[in-house]
């Protein structure tokens, strides 16, 4: 007898501006099983789940629960159909305590009042039932960050009518032990009836806890299989693809000497080990360095220890020979850095500024005459930005939230580029652009390069990182895994490299 569908996603198409992040997916997920969803980073895992849930809607398709047909236009309406979801990004209050997180909107109320000794009793069973005896009253913003997780997760455990329970990376920052408390959970869940879609990169998770597997790629479904049936190339022979190299760096430019390393760089990690562990690497003038790895390998964090943002870091960097211990952001800017983050709203711009005063900001010491700024000379400094990286804008003056995502992250681009720097980081710049902004960015790092600037890009994308990439460093668990040519490298040599310690 054959497993139960309890939830049917037929035909399911997203289309964002420029991009389809999702093509006519069919998705099954079977009654009291963990179903697996996996591919690789932009695959559309998180976007299907995110439509599941209410998150997001589809531009088109159709759902159904026992085969009837159901709307999931909102939370409000995935819930009512017994929907719950552990987010990939934790989606907390850090100003408010664990049992204020647990019980946000679903709050009990007593003689008009909220009944918070309800909710701090309620809160401690399930944190006990998690088997992480933190206080109710802890503030969340003074937990780890494996804590917060923990929370996270206890948050779906008091929706009364769950049927379905959405896991997106919930492990990846749990500790071994907080992994196997989270997998007796999961087992438990099972043995009520309730389904878990369950996402990760963990290839050894999934075979230890799935039952079914979904591969995407590029936003299609290319197989579903039982676990039982299969093993770890498998998983990865479906995910990858064969697919053909494309290119968009000139690879037979001329690339000159070190100019930047790290020396044992280290950042520890509450409650043991590291999230930056002992990185050795370097890169040369002119040179694109790609940077590869799966989430928590600790990518983001190792370019965020060289600019100086954990001065709490060991170990040093040298920049054209010269040993530096990076204490602050400052200091590396003047040191001849520049870093694009990988949040551009939240770090990268200002808002509420124009676009023009974005492009400036990092070189105000320099527009400055008798203590006004003169605006001739920022006018210039604007005009030569926007038409070097092909920024489409109408008005310099018009706010840089008028602008698109892809040229949004140009105009980030513009102002480190001011900076004149000798190392340029990009953490994930084509995330969230469209393809032809995406194309503009590589053609922007391709013209850099060529000035003998030696930049570090780091990406998610498989594709992107071979095709723009002169070399690349694979890490995993906060540690360098692999390194390879452009000529020797493979989508599977970073695959099998990226799962190295996991």
């Amino acid at each position: 007898m054959s497993d139960k569908i309890l939830l049917k996603a037929r035909q399911v198409l997203k289309q964002y501006p420029g991009t389809r992040a999702l093509d006519c997916v069919d998705f099954n997920t079977y009654e009291g099983k963990v179903n697996v969803l996996i591919g690789e980073n932009g695959a559309g895992k998180s976007t299907l789940m995110k439509i599941c849930a209410g998150v997001e809607q589809a531009t088109s398709g159709k759902f159904y629960i026992n085969d009837q047909l159901v709307s999931l236009k909102n939370t409000k309406e995935a819930q009512a159909h017994g929907i719950g979801i552990i987010y990939q990004e934790l989606n907390l209050f850090p100003e408010l305590n664990v049992a204020q997180n647990i019980f946000m909107a679903k709050e009990e109320m007593k003689n008009g009042m909220l009944n918070n000794k309800y909710h701090h009793l309620e809160a401690t069973k399930i944190m006990n039932k998690l088997e992480h005896a933190i206080d109710s009253n802890t503030l969340v913003k003074n937990l780890r960050v494996g804590q917060q997780q923990i929370v996270e997760i206890a948050k779906t455990m008091i929706q009364d009518n769950l049927k379905i329970l959405i896991m997106d990376e919930p492990t990846s920052s749990l500790s071994n032990s907080e992994v196997e408390i989270l997998f007796r959970l999961i087992d438990e869940l099972k043995s009520q009836g309730i389904s878990i879609i369950y996402i990760s990169h963990r290839l050894e998770e999934i075979m230890k806890i799935g039952d079914y597997v979904t591969v995407l790629r590029d936003g299609k479904v290319i197989e579903e299989e039982k676990v039982q049936s299969i093993d770890v190339p498998w998983i990865v022979r479906k995910m990858v693809g064969k697919g053909t190299k494309q290119t968009y760096i000139d690879h037979d430019k001329i690339i000159g000497d070190i100019i930047f390393e790290t020396h044992d760089l280290s950042l520890g990690k509450l409650g043991g080990g590291y999230l930056v562990d002992h990185v050795n690497l370097n890169v040369k003038a002119g040179e694109v360095l790609g940077l590869y790895g799966l989430m928590g390998a600790g990518r983001t964090e190792l370019i965020e220890s060289i600019m100086g943002l954990h001065p709490e870091v060991d170990g040093a960097i040298s920049i054209n020979g010269k040993k530096i211990i990076p204490r602050n952001n400052k200091q590396q800017i003047a040191n001849g850095l520049g870093h694009i983050p990988e949040d551009r709203q939240g770090e990268g711009l200002i808002q509420t500024m124009s676009i023009e005063k974005n492009i400036t900001l990092s070189i105000l010491e320099k527009l400055y005459r008798w203590l006004r700024i003169d605006t001739k000379k920022e006018k210039d400094y604007v005009k030569n930005i926007v038409s070097k990286l092909y920024i489409k804008v109408g008005d310099h003056k018009n706010s840089i939230m008028s602008l698109s995502g892809g040229n949004q992250q140009k105009v980030v681009i513009g102002k480190w580029m001011l900076t004149k720097p000798k190392v340029l980081f990009m953490d994930e710049p084509t995330r969230g652009i469209d393809v032809g902004a995406k194309e503009d960015v590589f053609k922007i790092m391709n013209e850099l390069s060529k000035e003998g600037i030696g930049i570090i890009f780091v990406g998610s994308d498989l594709k992107e990182v071979i095709s723009v990439s002169d070399r690349i460093i694979v890490m995993s668990n906060g540690a360098v895994t692999g390194t390879f040519s452009n000529n020797e490298v493979t989508e599977q040599l970073l695959v099998d490299s990226s799962y190295a310690g996991h």
